[in-house]
């Protein structure tokens, strides 16, 4: 499959995948500190499909595991669709300014947050939430704008 980086689904694909990878490792590595599992946090994202009994499993699997890091995954990816659509330049645009880019990953880790926890069900929260502090929580949404800003930084420097 030839992704086009110059398309907004391109781009949006790369820019997510970046981000899900990104914090699905920080709601790992927090897991690992705060529940002694690194699976804990990626089982509890699998609640949206498995109901709350995936919340309180510990041990990687790929019931729990595998289907909290798709749902992850697929929520970064449509993230870094508004991101992209929105905020990030166009393939070879210099004259905008450095600040859009990271001010726009901002604004919409910004929109993701509000969005997961005050206006969507408790049935569709990340549920990472179930399993960890309010301070590993805003490293994971650092790390989402990190993510969908990393093509875009990475493609300005050359």
């Amino acid at each position: 499959m030839n992704v086009q980086t110059n398309s907004v689904i391109g781009r949006s694909l790369i820019s997510g995948t970046v981000a899900g990878v990104t914090t699905a490792l920080a709601a790992s590595l927090a897991g690992k500190r705060e529940t002694a599992s690194y699976a804990a946090p990626l089982n509890a994202t699998s609640h949206v499909v498995w109901g709350e009994k995936a919340a309180w499993q510990d041990k990687p699997s790929l019931k729990y595991t595998v289907t909290g890091f798709l749902l992850n995954h697929a929520a970064t990816v449509f993230w870094a669709s508004i991101y992209e659509k929105w905020f990030a330049p166009q393939a070879g645009d210099r004259s905008s300014s450095p600040l859009r880019p990271l001010v726009g990953a901002a604004v919409v880790t910004a929109g993701a947050y509000v969005t997961d926890y005050y206006l969507v069900p408790r049935r569709f929260t990340p549920g990472y939430e179930k399993r960890l502090s309010n301070t590993s929580l805003t490293g994971i949404y650092a790390m989402l704008a990190l993510g969908l800003v990393a093509r875009a930084l990475i493609e300005r420097r050359r």
